[in-house]
């Protein structure tokens, strides 16, 4: 720990990565809570994974391919987004199908980009570590949008995840809503992408959640413990996967896997004890 702490002085990219860490632990904490509580991480996954198609197009095209994320990031969440709503009976086979083929074409268009020489891998398992400063203001400016729109609708959002039926008949304007969190997770998995990659980022987004809805008394402390617990997972991450030479993004949702696992235990073990407690 001594020797991570005296080379995130001296090396910038350490602090670049452990600043990315922080913003994308914001997101990932206040966008997976309803991820979890909604239990559509499976939409999300294949928001996550059509996304490499934007990213191969925009590289093929001499684009940034952080902004092909976010085009396609956005159009895939409201296809998939629509299909739920009107069609949920071919859901899964719609997300499947955007899931193949956003990676199909991602692998295409980058394979056939002119002087082909960009790493799958990182857009794949990512790379904490060769974030740039105009990577952390991109990541900081979809923070403050997801942020921005969270707090101007989070009685809405808490109404159609807790009570969708109830929202209707409220008046609220429930698809919307619900479309509107779906961009914003798409917005979040953006985010990830830079941290743990495309395979990965699913992990990221909703462990932290799902830890924390066992401790917490509302939405709201959930939320709060998610981004701790995110920020927790990613700095643990970094400082084991500089200590022993580790890929940083496999080593991060290791981390936040084994700290799940060990919370499911502890939960497991106390509540049937407090059950017999209270016969």
């Amino acid at each position: 720990m001594a020797e991570f702490l005296v080379a995130l002085t001296n090396y910038s990219f350490l602090q670049h990565a452990l600043l990315a860490g922080l913003l994308a632990s914001i997101a990932a904490g206040v966008v997976g809570t309803f991820v979890v509580v909604k239990r559509i991480s499976l939409i999300s996954g294949g928001i996550a994974h059509s996304i490499l198609g934007g990213m191969g197009i925009a590289y093929y095209l001499g684009l940034s391919p952080t902004k092909g994320a976010v085009i396609s990031a956005i159009v895939a969440a409201i296809i998939i987004g629509l299909v739920s709503l009107r069609a949920r009976q071919h859901e899964d086979t719609v997300i499947g199908a955007l899931w193949a083929i956003g990676m199909a074409v991602g692998v295409l268009f980058i394979s056939r980009t002119p002087g082909y020489n960009v790493d799958l891998m990182t857009f794949l398992f990512g790379n904490i570590l060769m974030v740039s400063v105009e990577d952390l203001i991109l990541i900081g400016a979809l923070d403050g949008i997801v942020l921005l729109v969270m707090v101007l609708f989070y009685k809405q959002f808490l109404a159609v995840a807790f009570d969708e039926q109830h929202a209707r008949l409220r008046g609220l304007p429930v698809e919307f809503l619900y479309l509107l969190l779906l961009v914003l997770i798409a917005l979040t998995v953006v985010i990830l992408i830079k941290i743990v990659g495309l395979i990965l980022v699913i992990a990221l987004l909703t462990l932290p959640p799902a830890i924390a809805q066992h401790y917490a008394g509302n939405l709201a402390q959930m939320m709060v413990l998610a981004v701790g617990f995110g920020l927790l997972f990613n700095t643990t991450g970094l400082v084991v996967s500089y200590q022993w030479d580790l890929p940083t993004g496999a080593t991060i949702v290791m981390v936040a896997g084994f700290a799940y696992l060990l919370s499911l235990i502890f939960r497991n073990l106390s509540f049937p004890m407090s059950h017999r407690q209270s016969h």
